[in-house]
C-alpha cells in the first residue's frame, strides 16, 4: 500500500511539472500573438491615412488569424502525449494496487481458512480426548464397583474349598481361552461400529452396548440381548462376541447391563432389563433399527431374568392397569440359550454346583418368592391364562452336557408352555455344554449352530443373499486350547 501511495504522489507532481510548462508555454504564444498582431496594425495605419471613419471601419474588420502556428500544433501534440503518459500511469497504478488487494484478501482468506482448519481440528482432538477420559474414568468408575462387590461377595461366600478350586479352575480357562478375548477386546473398545455405555436409566448399571452393521441400506432386525454370569458376575461386555457375529449378519444387538447381586437382587435386575428393553424400543430408530423388528435373546441367567421380564410384562398389558413403558408386541421372538425357569426345581443343583442355598435364596429374595420368579410356575396359573396368550413366539435352546443348567430345564418350559396354548420351539444340541454354545463354538470359528437357527428366524423372508455378503467366520483359539478350555471349565 505504501509503494502504491508513493507512485501516486509521484506521478501527481510530475502532472504538475507538465501542466505548468504547457501554461506557460500558452502564455508565450498568446504573448507572441499579440506582438505579431500589434506590429501588423502599426504597419497598416502608418500606410493610410488616418481618419476616424477609416479607422472605426478598419476596426471592426481587423482580427487575429484563426490559422494555427507551428507552436500551437506541437503544444496540441505535447498535450495528447501528456494524455497518452498520464492514462496508462493511472490504470497501470489502479491494476497494480487492485492485484495487489486481491492477493492480500486471498492472504487473509487462506489464513482464514488455515484458522479455521487448525481450530476445527484442535476441537475434534479435544472431544477425542474428552470422550478418551469420560472412558477411563467409567472404566475405573466400574473397576472400583465390580472391585468393591467381589469383597462383598466373597463376606457372604466364604473362603473354602469348593471357591479356591473354582476359582482356579476359571483362571486357566480364562488364561486358555485368551488369544480370542484380546482379539474381540480390540474390536469391543476400537472398533466405530460398536457404541459403548449408552445410558438407559438411573441406577450405576443402567447401561448397554450397541454392535451397529457396517451397511444402512434401510431399517435393521434389533436384538435385546441380557447376558449370563450365575447373577452375580453378569456383565454387558460378555455379549461382544455375540454381537460382533450378529452384526456382521446385518443386525443391530444392544446388550443389556444390569445390576448384578449383591448390588441388587432379582426384582432389580428384572427391572433394569425392563427399563433397557423399553430404551431400545422407543430410541433403536436413531441409530437404523426397525422398531417393529426386536427380538429378545438371553443366555443363562440372562435367559432366566429375560423370561421373567417377558411374562411379567405380559401380566401388566393382560391387567390393563398399569402404565406400560413398552409392549409385549414389540417382540417378535424370545430365544433362550441354557436358561432355568424355574428356580424352585434348581436351588438344590445349584447348591451341589457351589452356589450355596444361603446365597442363591438371597439373590430371590427368599424361598417365598421363588414362584414369582418362576416363568414355568407362572405360566401354568389360571390367572395368567389371558397373559399367556400375549407372549411371542418362544425359541428355547440348550445343549444335551450341560451341567450347570440341565437341559430338562428347557425341556420342562417348553411342555409348560405347549400345555396353555403358547407358540414354543425347543432344540437340543447333542453333546454341548454350558459354555460350548456361546464361547467355544464362535471362538472356534466355520459354521455356528446356534448363530444360524437365531439368524434363520431373524432373516426369514429375507434373501439368502445377505449370508454370502457376510465375512467368513474365522477362528480366534486354537482347537487344543479349546478342548483343554472345555475339560476343565468351571461351568
Amino acid at each position: 500500500m505504501i509503494q502504491v501511495f508513493s507512485r501516486r504522489i509521484h506521478h501527481t507532481k510530475q502532472n504538475q511539472i507538465i501542466n505548468s510548462q504547457i501554461f506557460l508555454k500558452r502564455t508565450l504564444i498568446q504573448s507572441n500573438n499579440q506582438y505579431q498582431f500589434h506590429i501588423l496594425s502599426v504597419s497598416k495605419m502608418q500606410s493610410q491615412p488616418f481618419s476616424s471613419s477609416s479607422f472605426s471601419t478598419k476596426k471592426d474588420e481587423i482580427k487575429p488569424e484563426s490559422k494555427p502556428t507551428m507552436a500551437s500544433k506541437r503544444l496540441e501534440q505535447e498535450e495528447e502525449q501528456q494524455q497518452q503518459l498520464t492514462k496508462p500511469i493511472l490504470s497501470k497504478d489502479h491494476s497494480t494496487s487492485f492485484s495487489k488487494n486481491l492477493k492480500n484478501q486471498q492472504r487473509r482468506r487462506k489464513v482464514t481458512n488455515n484458522g479455521s482448519s487448525s481450530g476445527t481440528s484442535a476441537s475434534r482432538f479435544l472431544s477425542r480426548q474428552q470422550s478418551f477420559r469420560r472412558d477411563v474414568e467409567h472404566a475405573a468408575a466400574e473397576t472400583f464397583l465390580l472391585t468393591r462387590l467381589s469383597f462383598t461377595l466373597l463376606r457372604y461366600l466364604g473362603v473354602g474349598y469348593r471357591w479356591i478350586t473354582k476359582f482356579i479352575a476359571l483362571t486357566c480357562y480364562a488364561m486358555l481361552l485368551m488369544p480370542g478375548f484380546l482379539q474381540v477386546a480390540y474390536y469391543y473398545f476400537f472398533s466405530k461400529q460398536v457404541h459403548r455405555s449408552i445410558v438407559y436409566g438411573d441406577q450405576p448399571r443402567n447401561r448397554l452396548d450397541l454392535y451397529l452393521p457396517v451397511n444402512f441400506d434401510g431399517p435393521k432386525p434389533v436384538v435385546a440381548f441380557v447376558t449370563g454370569g450365575a447373577w452375580i458376575i453378569g456383565y454387558k461386555a460378555w455379549g461382544s462376541l455375540l454381537g460382533r457375529r450378529l452384526a456382521e449378519r446385518d443386525v443391530i444387538v444392544a446388550c443389556i447391563d444390569y445390576r448384578n447381586f449383591p448390588q441388587g437382587t432379582i426384582s432389580d435386575m428384572v427391572q433394569d432389563v425392563s427399563q433397557g428393553i423399553t430404551y431400545v424400543c422407543n430410541n433403536i430408530a436413531d441409530y437404523g433399527g426397525d422398531p417393529n423388528r426386536i427380538y429378545l435373546v438371553g443366555q443363562s441367567a440372562g435367559a432366566h431374568i429375560a423370561s421373567c421380564v417377558l411374562v411379567e410384562q405380559a401380566i401388566k398389558e393382560s391387567s390393563k392397569g398399569d402404565n406400560i413403558s413398552w409392549s409385549v408386541s414389540q417382540i417378535k421372538a424370545y430365544f433362550g440359550i441354557s436358561g432355568g425357569y424355574n428356580i424352585l426345581n434348581l436351588v438344590d443343583h445349584f447348591h451341589g454346583r457351589g452356589l450355596y442355598r444361603s446365597i442363591f435364596l438371597s439373590i430371590m429374595e427368599g424361598t417365598e418368592s421363588l414362584p414369582r420368579f418362576s416363568p414355568e410356575v407362572l405360566v401354568q396359573d389360571p390367572s395368567t391364562k389371558t397373559a399367556v396368550s400375549l407372549l411371542p413366539r418362544i425359541v428355547l435352546l440348550h445343549g444335551t452336557s450341560d451341567y450347570s443348567i440341565p437341559s430338562e430345564a428347557s425341556e420342562t418350559f417348553a411342555d409348560a408352555l405347549q400345555k396353555v396354548g403358547a407358540r414354543v420351539e425347543l432344540k437340543l444340541y447333542k453333546g454341548k455344554t454350558h459354555t460350548d454354545l456361546f464361547l467355544q463354538d464362535p471362538l472356534r470359528g466355520g459354521k455356528d449352530e446356534v448363530l444360524e437357527d437365531i439368524l434363520s428366524i431373524i432373516q426369514a423372508g429375507e434373501t439368502i443373499a445377505k449370508d454370502w455378503e457376510a465375512p467368513p467366520i474365522k477362528r480366534l483359539v486354537p482347537e487344543f486350547m479349546l478342548q483343554l478350555a472345555r475339560k476343565i471349565s468351571p461351568f
